[in-house]
């Protein structure tokens, strides 16, 4: 009788876990106009290294959706660097969404995860201080298997904001995406730009 009754229990619990995991899956979007403005804002896979410069992942994200996204990547910076000078480019464009790829430099040169993880959090702070939303990109870490390191998830999690956490790891892995064993080529970062893009709608004026 016992064997009955929990049996159909299991398979409740299995059901509603299913049903959570889910819900987690729902993409979240960024509502932009046709007249709004992007901050692409990261390091070398944000300025484009590895492929001219109108095949970078902000031309390729500027034409597919048709708004102006600046290219403010600096190859080789860390988010400490980064963070130095986003408050000027947030005064100068006032951007309507900003697109945070930081944290490559930073794993590459073994630095503190907490001090990558406090960086960005202010950067997202600042961000959404000038009135700007923000779409945090997954930087996978230097391993055989690359996975984005959990302070992007988190941070995801806890300032509900749109993330594209594997776009990253998954194209590092593929030989033909890549110009070398860090950066991505023309194809990659149209590749990119596409995963971008699937998190920003663009509504009518």
């Amino acid at each position: 009788m016992l064997k009955t009754v929990r049996f159909p229990l299991i398979i409740a619990v299995i059901l509603v876990a299913i049903a959570s995991l889910a819900g987690c899956s729902d993409t979240k979007t960024v509502q932009l106009s046709r007249d709004s403005v992007i901050l692409a804002f990261g390091d070398s896979l944000t300025q484009g290294v590895g492929a001219p410069a109108e095949q970078s992942y902000p031309a390729h994200l500027a034409r597919a959706l048709g708004v102006n996204v600046i290219n403010a990547g600096n190859s080789g910076e860390t988010s400490a660097q980064g963070l130095t000078r986003i408050k000027a480019l947030l005064e100068q464009y006032s951007p309507d969404l900003v697109i945070i790829c930081y944290g490559g430099n930073d794993l590459l040169r073994r630095l503190p995860v907490n001090q990558l993880a406090n960086n960005l959090e202010q950067m997202i702070q600042l961000s959404q201080a000038h009135g700007a939303q923000v779409l945090l990109v997954g930087v996978p870490k230097p391993a055989i298997f690359l996975d984005p390191v959990p302070v992007y998830s988190d941070l995801a999690k806890r300032y509900q904001l749109a993330a594209e956490l594997d776009i990253l790891s998954d194209l590092l892995d593929d030989k033909g995406m890549k110009s070398d064993t860090i950066h991505l080529n023309s194809k990659g970062y149209q590749a990119f730009a596409k995963a971008l893009a699937a998190h920003i709608d663009i509504t009518p004026n």
